[in-house]
């Protein structure tokens, strides 16, 4: 059974920072590609950032510079630094699980962790 688990959303000011964590389970995690999406409250998903097997491809204009994504194959758990926040970031973070398109299978989501960037 795959499972990802998404940890470290909170209320937290401007200006602050919090760490993101998703612990994947049940994949064969080093062979993924992994991102972080956003979904703010009536607006679409849209993604924060992607990482390949080892290395940073995309990150949301809004968030470079500030943001930070990276994993750790050996505990299978991904990471989003989020540093500088701001009222805008708000949203619930999920975490994907991509596999290789040759694989044909399909991808997985967390089931979300809330931020919350208010004074």
């Amino acid at each position: 059974q795959v499972q990802l688990v998404e940890s470290g959303g909170d209320l937290v000011q401007p200006g602050g920072s919090l760490r993101l964590s998703c612990a994947a389970s049940g994949i064969f995690f080093s062979a993924y590609y992994m991102n972080w999406y956003r979904q703010a409250q009536g607006k679409q998903r849209e993604l924060v950032a992607g990482l390949t097997r080892g290395d940073v491809f995309k990150y949301l204009d809004s968030v470079k510079g500030r943001f930070s994504i990276s994993r750790d194959n050996a505990k299978n758990t991904m990471y989003l630094q989020m540093n500088s926040l701001k009222p805008e970031d708000t949203a619930v973070y999920y975490c994907n699980a991509v596999p290789p398109t040759t694989w044909g299978t399909r991808d997985y989501w967390g089931q979300g962790t809330q931020v919350t960037v208010s004074s």
